[in-house]
């Protein structure tokens, strides 16, 4: 895998000579009528039909599309719109998971936890149509966010495979064909998800087969980013190096950078594509407060392997705010390049500071 396919998401009409990639984990506030309709097709009494209630969801698709292009990102997503959950979403289009209604998962929180009850098949594509759809609403590079393979053992039911390794890897096969589809759809950028992997850091190894699964055969030119939420990377670093892919997305912003010295040694030889806004601070970080988090990323990789995205997804935010980051996160990211042109951040390996006045 080559950390220069960064390149090609480049905007030709980029005004600085360094590049700082900005982009999205996944997932956006739903506009309140997009789940009004989704009651309205839900309810047996409505007339609110399948048709009406796609209209609803490309409508929502090209809206929130389009706001990810207002805010200036140079790689878009659509928000998920048409997901629900991130397991469910997946295992309603696999063959082998059944589900037998909602799990108390913690809390007052319940989940709709599927069973896997024979072995898994691939049926008709997951996301070709989305992201099909997306890159027709865009002129900008359109990334794909799919839920890894392990994150869909782990949060399922395993009554089919011998343990949730084995299951793991049948999943991966299918990610695999999958990514094959939206690499002939155009696709040139997709992240694994792997949420799972943060809650039980052991099974790293088994992540990393995975994901051996997962990108055989797919093109260089293809960028594979993962996405790992909030845990223990020491528990982690530096075994996830050596996966096969160009990029790690880290939520770092939450903990107010507490764990950014775990990536300093070893040298981090991949892409690091970091959280510099807390999707749990329900205001919009200041672009002063963001450029410093970027500062930040630059102690560990050179501007060349950074990439900026929030720390997770934003859906839970409400949606002005989730709006205000992003802009914020943007414009944040051109002062930074703008500082690395004029030489005002001296960059060392490994290390980034404001130039001495």
């Amino acid at each position: 895998m080559s950390n220069e396919n960064k390149d090609q998401f480049r905007p030709e009409d980029h005004e600085n000579d360094h590049f700082l990639l900005t982009t999205v984990v996944g997932s956006y506030p739903k506009p309140k009528w997009l789940n009004r309709a989704k009651e309205l097709y839900e309810d047996p009494d409505h007339s609110f039909d399948e048709d009406d209630f796609q209209e609803a969801e490309d409508d929502a698709s090209r809206l929130i599309t389009q706001e990810h292009e207002r805010a200036g990102l140079d790689v878009v997503v659509d928000g998920e719109m048409r997901r629900n959950e991130m397991v469910e979403f997946f295992a309603h289009r696999i063959e082998g998971y059944e589900f037998n209604g909602p799990v108390k998962v913690w809390g007052h929180n319940y989940f709709d936890k599927p069973s896997v009850v024979t072995e898994v098949e691939y049926d008709e594509s997951w996301l070709v149509d989305e992201y099909k759809f997306i890159a027709d609403a865009t002129d900008r590079p359109v990334k794909v966010p799919i839920t890894g393979p392990y994150t869909l053992a782990s949060w399922a039911f395993n009554e089919a495979y011998e343990d949730d390794a084995e299951l793991s890897y049948a999943l991966a096969d299918l990610v695999n064909e999958e990514i094959e589809k939206l690499v002939e759809a155009g696709a040139r950028y997709i992240q694994i998800d792997e949420p799972a992997l943060a809650t039980t850091p052991d099974d790293h190894a088994i992540v990393g087969e995975a994901l051996e699964h997962i990108v055989e055969g797919i093109p260089e030119e293809v960028r594979i980013g993962l996405h790992v939420c909030y845990g223990d990377y020491s528990r982690i670093y530096p075994e996830i190096l050596d996966y096969p892919v160009d990029e790690f997305d880290l939520e770092l912003a939450n903990g107010d950078y507490d764990q950014l010295d775990v990536f300093k040694d070893p040298e981090f030889t991949a892409d690091l594509a970091l959280g510099v806004t807390d999707v749990h601070v329900a205001e919009a970080e200041s672009v002063e407060q963001i450029e410093e988090n970027i500062l930040k990323g630059l102690e560990v990789v050179p501007p060349e392997q950074l990439v900026l995205s929030p720390d997770c997804g934003v859906k839970l935010l409400p949606r002005d705010v989730a709006y205000g980051k992003m802009a914020n996160m943007v414009e944040a990211a051109r002062n930074v390049e703008a500082k690395l042109d004029a030489g005002e951040i001296d960059v060392e390996p490994g290390a980034a500071t404001p130039a001495d006045d």
